[in-house]
């Protein structure tokens, strides 16, 4: 992926801050200098967090989860509307609903009476009603289509928010702290680093800087998801081949038979095959996305990796209050992860029971029972 540059960013006024008077001191690292009694924010601090932002998301995009788009405030509506529904993930544009996140189940009932709406005039049950009771009914599902629309297709809790501006969506930012939930923003001078994951110091407030942040992470978002579907295509192929080599083997393995001369060898390529098949399996082994765990962050699938939990079947092994232990060392921000249902989960996945998984994440929140 291209690197956006300085000067693309200064060009889109991505470096103005608010007010002095206004400022968050803990963005003091972030801010360059003071001019006409406004902050100047760094724009080489913006570009370096930009790309790990980037990297980040794209990981989440590969594993298959959705990243929910958050931008209520009016100069970003628009652009974050058209960018999220260009990679097909989901947003909210308009008032945030309480309870969005921690009383998922609730939301998801309203947006399943949205769809048993347009099923009663697709089947002609609609025509039956009274005037009266048609108004009324097209009423609420105007009012759902406007609030929830965007989100009919989440199914399940997201895998991260990327909000515009987390002073105005704090209850947002609230409600993914508690469910354990990475959050990615756009943090400007005013507002509170601390409460976010992954943030990129920039202006929150224009529209070309939030359309210039908006293209380079919906680009890297993209870019995951081509990954995802190469690497379906990869497996399929691979399963296809192995098919036909299926056959090949045991043709090998009947030849050298009457021969006694020829037996030698067999015996010591046995091993090496056996080898070869050892080394696949434990390549095989290390490429599990730890991610999917319901609660398991980029952060602290890092973190669970260098110390030495890299496959579902390490992590179903593990306590956790060890788990805990492992997360508050790495980093004090990941102290409020609650691990207890990560081995279960883990051991799900190690077995292969991704349905089963989903059912389960489905019927809990942020993976707590």
């Amino acid at each position: 992926m291209a690197r956006v540059e300085v000067k693309q960013l200064l060009e889109a006024g991505v470096h103005f801050g608010h007010l002095t008077r206004k400022w968050n001191p803990n963005m003091a690292p972030y801010i360059y200098m003071e001019r006409n009694g406004i902050h100047v924010i760094n724009l080489y601090k913006t570009v370096a967090k930009l790309d790990e932002t980037n990297e980040a998301l794209s990981k989440i995009a590969a594993s298959g989860r959705k990243i929910l788009f958050v931008a209520t405030k009016k100069q970003a509506k628009d652009i974050v509307a058209e960018k999220a529904a260009a990679v097909n993930m989901p947003y909210i544009t308009e008032r945030w609903p309480g309870g969005m996140l921690t009383n998922f189940v609730t939301i998801r009932k309203a947006v399943k009476k949205m769809a048993s709406i347009d099923r009663m005039k697709k089947d002609g049950t609609f025509l039956t009603l009274s005037k009266k009771e048609r108004l009324q009914v097209d009423r609420l599902r105007a009012k759902l289509e406007k609030n929830l629309g965007s989100i009919s297709e989440m199914t399940r809790l997201p895998g991260a928010l990327f909000i515009v501006d987390t002073m105005r969506e704090h209850i947002a930012v609230k409600e993914a702290q508690k469910l354990n939930i990475p959050i990615f923003a756009m943090v400007d001078t005013n507002c509170d680093p601390r409460d976010v994951d992954y943030l990129i110091p920039s202006n929150d407030d224009a529209s070309k800087s939030i359309d210039i942040i908006m293209t380079e992470v919906t680009n890297a978002v993209a870019e995951g998801l081509a990954e995802r579907k190469a690497e379906k295509g990869d497996a399929s192929e691979g399963k296809s081949e192995k098919k036909d080599k299926a056959p090949k083997k045991k043709v090998t393995a009947e030849k050298p038979e009457p021969t006694p001369a020829k037996a030698e060898p067999e015996v010591v390529a046995e091993p090496e095959a056996k080898a070869e098949t050892v080394v696949a399996k434990a390549t095989k082994a290390e490429a599990d996305d730890l991610t999917k765990v319901e609660g398991i962050g980029p952060k602290a699938a890092e973190a669970l990796v260098a110390a030495g939990i890299t496959t579902f079947a390490d992590l179903s092994k593990g306590e956790a209050e060890k788990i805990k232990e492992i997360l508050t060392e790495a980093s004090s921000r990941m102290a409020h992860l609650d691990p207890t249902s990560w081995p279960k989960q883990a051991k799900m996945a190690a077995d292969g029971k991704w349905d089963e998984l989903k059912e389960w994440q489905d019927n809990t929140k942020g993976g707590v029972e």
